[in-house]
């Protein structure tokens, strides 16, 4: 359906003055990221007296904390879209060495960590074998294993031998530990992240920044040593500064390697949580608007004699893979809505947007696909068009409620412009990079 509503509240009970209003970002890598951009236009869009940077409330984890700290800082989408091809003001450009920074340090020190200890470590052995062949049962076990050679007897021999080396081996190191914890390196995210800040005079501290806006930014990681989840807030974990905690909950195991803040190592947010509504609602949220950008597909392939339409599990293991991934991640989701449902301290409305079910375009895009990213987000901006129209006459009374009128007629104008830049990068991010209020361009594409 690409929405899901629980309802809680009474609609059309007072309201208190300034309701708190979270908007909550899972993760999704770039396509995902680009994805949420061009639903969170699609939103600003039909959202006509408050917009996605007026909020009290925003939650990040992975791609959606990188997304959440431009907009908690009053950063609006069309300014992040104008950013991707460096036409922004006020953000400097995201390229791809931004996300394909290579890990050189590991790279470089993994290999000199394997020399060392390779040279420390066999002299060790040696001295560690001769004193165990030479002591008397040592010589016993050797004489009977050669006079019947046999594995059990071989297994005596060695069972001393191997104790032993083990005893003065480095067992906390395997040999996959000489190999680096990631290919790439996420420190430029954290760079990006501090040098806008930096050049927009907006602090790189979550309680000078909670002073500064006057809302709240929530970003989670997972601490690699415990397994627990690090919630990095204002009046949570500030061992972390903004940029870090993003770069912390953005570290995708394997793809970058951990991130160490103030003596600890984090790894994706996404590893623990797929989007948190929880914290938004144990930190007082009324309304929650949640944003996912994965979910797994519904595929019904032609089963019919002659069909060369194939079923998933015949399209390679990448693409099981990625259905599978996605379901661990929406099956996540789906369980933490129905505990919000059922959570009787929350009266609140919580509204998921996800793509549909059915939504082949984005589940065939690669979340790591950097040069998808205007594909992508048109695809995000038409799931989340198609969705608030489907179900504007539902979704219309919940905002009034909260003081939110919508307008679903510059919905349809932005799509008219949309349709024409199709399949063109720059005129798509032309569209989309137009505040909301601004009159859309004329586009002439030669096709």
């Amino acid at each position: 359906m690409g929405l899901t509503i629980v309802q809680k509240s009474n609609l059309r009970a007072p309201r208190k003055h300034a309701p708190n209003i979270a908007l909550v970002l899972a993760g999704g890598a770039i396509s995902g990221g680009a994805f949420k951009l061009g639903g969170l236009i699609a939103l600003n869009t039909y959202l006509e007296n408050k917009k996605v940077t007026d909020f009290q409330m925003y939650v990040g984890v992975s791609a959606g904390a990188f997304l959440a700290a431009p907009l908690s800082a009053g950063v609006p989408p069309e300014e992040l879209i104008r950013s991707i091809h460096g036409r922004s003001s006020i953000i400097t450009q995201f390229r791809p060495i931004h996300f394909y920074y290579p890990n050189f340090s590991e790279f470089l020190s993994k290999p000199v960590d394997l020399v060392h200890d390779a040279v420390t470590f066999f002299p060790e052995v040696s001295r560690t074998l001769w004193r165990s062949m030479s002591s008397t049962e040592g010589k016993r076990r050797f004489r009977r294993f050669m006079s019947q050679p046999s594995y059990p007897n071989l297994e005596l021999l060695m069972a001393p031998v191997i104790r032993d080396v083990l005893g003065v081996a480095d067992l906390e190191r395997s040999g996959l530990s000489y190999l680096p914890s990631g290919l790439f390196d996420n420190t430029p995210i954290e760079h990006f992240i501090r040098e806008n800040l930096r050049r927009n005079r907006l602090p790189n501290n979550f309680r000078l920044m909670h002073l500064e806006r006057h809302n709240s930014l929530y970003i989670t990681a997972t601490n690699l040593n415990t397994a627990k989840v690090a919630l990095f807030g204002h009046d949570e974990d500030t061992s972390a500064t903004i940029s870090e905690a993003v770069q912390a909950s953005t570290a995708i195991p394997g793809y970058f390697r951990p991130v160490r803040i103030a003596g600890e190592e984090y790894v994706d947010g996404g590893v623990r949580r797929t989007a948190n509504i929880s914290r938004a609602s144990q930190k007082g949220a009324d309304l929650i608007i949640c944003y996912n950008p994965f979910r797994p597909i519904v595929y019904h392939p032609d089963r019919r004699p002659g069909s060369k339409q194939r079923s998933m599990g015949e399209m390679g293991p990448a693409m099981v893979l990625n259905q599978v991934f996605r379901t661990l991640l929406h099956s996540r989701l789906e369980l933490g809505v129905e505990r919000l449902a059922l959570e009787p301290r929350f009266k609140g409305d919580l509204l998921v947007i996800e793509p549909t079910e059915t939504d082949a375009r984005m589940f065939n895009i690669s979340p790591l696909a950097f040069w998808k990213r205007a594909e992508a987000a048109e695809a995000g901006f038409l799931s989340a068009k198609q969705t608030i129209e489907r179900h504007h006459e539902k979704l219309a009374p919940i905002f009034e409620a909260y003081g939110i009128r919508t307008n679903l007629k510059r919905l349809k104008e932005d799509e008219t412009a949309l349709r024409l830049a199709r399949d063109h990068d720059e005129e798509v991010f032309e569209v989309l990079q137009h505040d909301a209020e601004a009159p859309r361009p004329h586009l002439q594409i030669v096709r």
